[in-house]
């Protein structure tokens, strides 16, 4: 019996082990900060010298912030070293995905990649370093790496020093967004020959450690609080979503919510998840395409390739300017790549891939996330054919006001139709981004959600 038991015993332990990931040592967590940036980036360039060594980040030359709270561009005068073309494309291929490189054959005449020089410009206060290096310290992935545990306090970038492919992405995840963010965004369908209407959402983003009136114990499985108003056109607007976005979507799934104008109900939402269909995006986007990856990462293998260097969009300053209307930016087939910027940067290479016992319209995602920022810059989508589907692109700036990195704009190009989505366009909008406002509990509730219709 003896005998028996500690048998059982070392088989649960054996168990355990396998479902949950230890965090890295003191000695490893030491590089935070020394070799690695505070956030895990390599700081040391590469060999020729074309990706500098990170220095602190924030450009040296940021411009002012004006009355909207629009950026100056700081690399406004740069020029590109080269411009990629479909008839170039060959040349530069290790470098760029499968997806940017099928861009080429879709669009020959019109997609192009304008490459500049690479500058590091990602950092984040002193107190979201602190925290990176506590998770370092204490976080463990459970549940298949589908949840965190010890992920407290200020809960930012789960694995600096990631060990595997869900590990990467959670810090993806648990990106630092600069605190309670507010925006007026726009996004549009066009059809192949460009024509759009325009869809227009008011969005919160609020996270726990920020909300004073808020019960922690409540709240220890929710990552953020999110809420979308459609405010146009006419036909959309009033619908507001309300999302729980819970740490351990295996445990607790992500609790969403839709207050519906037409029928003034609010009724829960479980489709806003997985591949569940994107709010007004005419089939063009999966509710986990949003951020360009969110939700729960349960339903894929993820397959940690290793680092790679890319030609990626960052610094996307241009493409924001309020003086551009989006007319400037949309264009058939994809958006005005005149208005972009690509630079040389350091990603993390990881490959999803739907699981036997489960199903996603998606069966591949093949994704590229940048060291510094630890935000997903390329995602190649695969349908269950093997056939490459979707291209996204996320267009990135750094907001030098709050150091924070965040999406100017993301597409998602689906080659076989010959459409795309681009989602987080503001450049006619009355204001940028709002950082910091003061978010309260009672605010994102289905109560609350009830009492804001409009109509």
């Amino acid at each position: 019996m003896r005998k028996m038991i500690l048998q059982c015993g070392a088989l649960a332990l054996s168990l355990l082990a396998a479902n949950v990931m230890a965090a890295v040592s003191p000695q490893e967590a030491d590089k935070l900060g020394t070799t690695l940036t505070p956030l895990g980036a390599e700081k040391a360039g590469n060999a020729d010298g074309s990706i500098p060594a990170w220095t602190g980040g924030i450009p040296k030359n940021a411009g002012a912030v004006d009355s909207k709270g629009f950026l100056a561009d700081p690399f406004a005068s740069e020029k590109p070293l080269f411009t990629i073309t479909a008839a170039n494309v060959d040349k530069y291929k290790a470098k760029l995905s499968d997806g940017q490189v099928a861009m080429f054959k879709r669009y020959p005449e019109t997609y192009r990649i304008p490459v500049y020089p690479t500058h590091r410009t990602v950092a984040v206060p002193p107190e979201i370093y602190e925290s990176a290096k506590r998770s370092a310290l204490n976080v463990t992935s459970i549940n298949d790496g589908n949840g965190l545990a010890n992920f407290t306090g200020n809960r930012y970038y789960a694995f600096p020093i990631p060990k595997s492919g869900v590990e990467v992405l959670w810090n993806h995840i648990t990106r630092y967004h600069g605190g309670n963010l507010k925006r007026i965004i726009t996004q549009v369908t066009p059809q192949t020959n460009g024509a759009y209407t325009p869809i227009r959402f008011e969005e919160e983003i609020a996270v726990p450690q920020l909300m004073k009136d808020l019960d922690p114990e409540k709240a220890a499985n929710v990552l953020t609080f999110f809420k979308q108003s459609v405010t146009a056109p006419a036909r959309l607007a009033g619908n507001v979503l309300l999302v729980h976005e819970t740490l351990d979507q295996v445990k607790e799934p992500r609790l969403a919510w839709i207050y519906n104008a037409g029928q003034r109900r609010v009724r829960r939402a479980p489709q806003v998840a997985y591949d569940g269909p994107g709010t007004a995006a005419d089939g063009l986007r999966t509710s986990d395409n949003f951020d360009m990856f969110s939700g729960a990462p349960d339903r894929y293998d993820w397959k940690l390739i290793g680092k790679k260097e890319m030609y990626i969009p960052y610094n996307s300053y241009k493409l924001d300017s309020p003086s551009l209307k989006y007319d400037d930016v949309i264009k058939a087939g994809h958006i005005n790549q005149d208005l972009t910027r690509y630079e040389l940067h350091r990603v993390w290479e990881v490959v999803g891939t739907v699981k036997p016992s489960e199903r996603h319209i998606y069966a591949k995602r093949h994704m590229y996330i940048d060291e510094d920022s630890w935000q997903v810059a390329l995602v190649d989508h695969y349908d269950g054919r093997g056939q490459l589907w979707r291209v996204a692109e996320g267009h990135a700036q750094y907001y030098y006001d709050h150091q924070t990195q965040a999406y100017t704009l993301e597409a998602l190009y689906d080659l076989i139709a010959g459409r795309y989505i681009a989602l987080g366009m503001k450049n006619e909008e009355k204001h940028s981004f709002v950082f910091g406002f003061d978010a309260k509990a009672a605010d994102y509730t289905p109560a609350a959600l009830r009492a804001e219709g409009v109509r």
